[in-house]
């Protein structure tokens, strides 16, 4: 499927959505829309995957009387072979992980929809209570916890409901027919509409979503050699952690960037329910196992994420990448105990009045020895004083902080605020600190500023060869920073100021002098031809 037709499909999902969501706000229309478009790709997955394990014994429908058979296949090899079921499923969970029951499919529940079935509502809540129960070996509970379709949003009664659903559902399926629908179609889909979303959802936007111009710039930047980037690429993540993972779509890029044997297992954490199971979602519909990626449902600067607290050594959860783009400036309340934990007791809490820090060092303890971090932040972190330029200044001194990316504003659909990417290291290897200073390269588009992949690349490219450019990178030594009070603000060493122009004088002088001589010669060259006329001089 090319990039147009991809761009296509998502664009007709998001018309289906705008034509259909009626008076429903966008953020409780996205979660039925996504949630139904989960369930195509978890059944199209599951059937493709059954057509090759029962190969010939795979039912072949055939036309009755001019009349469409309008059974799935499955359920009719499942009527004619009951005492098989027990033993296919068992086999069937080997190759995709996963089972579904032919009437919670999606072409039953999509015939449903078309026949607007009186059932379809019923069966619909069966069905998504069955896959969080039933259909992966793994803890996906709760996967459809935001969908409330007993909700008053889709109708005042249940038949009003049910004509909704049946409604919505069947616009999805025809609106979906034309395109090939593999993983990465749909997945690129649902990542076109959760974009989309976030465009329409103002500042809520910033709880799942990190535009992807910045998700592939932190991609690139983890997935190169941590030692020496000028090596590129490294020949295997084996975990890599995103400590505030929203929909999961920055993961998806660091994935997308290594290629799937690229990497090993993916772990991210959120708080937001809502976004916690758009998460997990998002996973499978890209195709990744459930046993390729852990998403825990908590908040990162409580840390109560059990496997994160092991204290032996030995036994340490450690990355090989770490990526975030946290809440900015979130306010928080560390307790009379947070300056004991292990995260913080070496730098210092962070103030409650900005977590950033805090978001930071809990990441940071995590990172592998020769692992990546890069984290999106509000540009305060560079300068601020008290306890964030404690912390700042204990980072330098260890020579953790690698490279200061400053980029344009008005990149995030939350918020019009610059920002900055902190790249850190536990070993790096370069005794000074990259500045960059993009923050004039960028598109103007309507309500936006975007970056295109000339600017992405232009940013990866100095970060990967250290680059220094005049106006926009430079290398800067610890004496310099130390001179600088540990201030990192990135104006003070890479100024995008163009130097004035430089006037002399002397030539303005001389310039003047000779344009009164030409205007003397030109008035009386003028005049002679007046006098030639009998005309009045000037």
């Amino acid at each position: 499927m090319t990039q147009i037709q991809q761009k296509e499909l998502g664009a007709t999902l998001w018309d289906i959505a705008n034509e259909l969501r009626g008076v429903m706000n966008a953020d409780d229309f996205r979660d039925y829309m996504l949630s139904f478009l989960f369930l195509r790709y978890l059944s199209g997955n599951y059937e493709n995957a059954v057509k090759k394990m029962l190969g010939s014994d795979y039912p072949v429908l055939e036309d009755k009387d001019g009349e469409k058979d309008r059974r799935t296949p499955l359920s009719v090899w499942y009527e004619a072979n009951p005492n098989d079921i027990k033993h296919f499923e068992k086999q069937i969970r080997k190759k995709v992980h996963y089972v579904i029951e032919p009437k919670y499919m999606w072409k039953s529940i999509g015939e449903l929809a078309r026949t607007q079935d009186d059932d379809l509502l019923k069966t619909l809540q069966e069905g998504f209570r069955y896959i969080e129960n039933e259909s992966f070996e793994g803890n996906f509970k709760g996967l459809f916890s935001e969908i409330n379709l007993d909700s008053d949003k889709l109708g005042k009664n249940y038949t009003k409901r049910n004509e909704k659903l049946c409604t919505i559902i069947s616009k999805i399926a025809e609106g979906i027919a034309d395109f090939s629908t593999d993983s990465d179609a749909l997945g690129d889909a649902y990542e076109y509409l959760i974009g989309q979303f976030a465009a329409g959802s103002g500042k809520k936007a910033g709880e799942f979503y990190t535009p992807q111009q910045l998700s592939t710039i932190l991609s690139k930047i983890v997935s190169l050699d941590g030692q020496d980037p000028k090596t590129g690429l490294k020949k295997n993540l084996n975990k890599v952690f995103d400590l505030t993972c929203g929909s999961g779509s920055l993961l998806l890029n660091v994935r997308n960037k290594m290629g799937k044997d690229g990497i090993g297992k993916i772990y991210g954490q959120e708080m937001n329910v809502t976004t916690y199971n758009l998460a997990r979602m998002n996973m499978l519909l890209h195709g990744i196992k459930d046993t390729e990626f852990e998403i825990f449902h908590g908040d990162s600067l409580e840390n109560d994420w059990d496997i994160l607290n092991e204290m032996n050594p030995a036994k340490k959860l450690e990355f090989d990448a770490v990526v975030s783009n946290p809440p900015f400036s979130l306010r928080w309340t560390p307790s009379d105990t947070t300056s004991d934990d292990f995260r913080f007791k070496n730098y210092g809490v962070a103030p409650k009045s900005a977590a950033d820090f805090a978001f930071l060092l809990h990441g940071f303890h995590f990172l592998k020895e020769e692992g990546t971090m890069a984290i999106i932040l509000p540009h305060g972190v560079l300068f601020r004083g008290g306890a964030e330029q404690k912390i700042r200044t204990k980072l330098l001194k260890d020579g953790n902080i690698d490279t200061v990316i400053g980029l344009p504003a008005n990149l995030f659909f939350s918020t019009g605020i610059p920002v900055c990417i902190l790249v850190l290291k536990k070993c790096k290897k370069d005794d000074d600190v990259l500045f960059i200073n993009a923050s004039e390269y960028f598109d103007k588009r309507k309500n936006q500023n975007f970056l295109d992949d000339s600017h992405i690349d232009k940013v990866v490219d100095t970060y990967q060869y250290r680059k220094e450019e005049d106006r926009y990178s430079r290398r800067v030594s610890m004496s310099e920073i130390e001179e600088n009070d540990y201030n990192l603000n990135i104006s003070r060493y890479v100024s995008t100021a163009k130097p004035e122009v430089q006037i002399d004088l002397k030539e303005v002088n001389r310039d003047l002098a000779d344009l009164k001589l030409k205007e003397a010669e030109s008035l009386a060259e003028h005049n002679a031809f007046l006098r030639e006329l009998g005309l009045d001089e000037i």
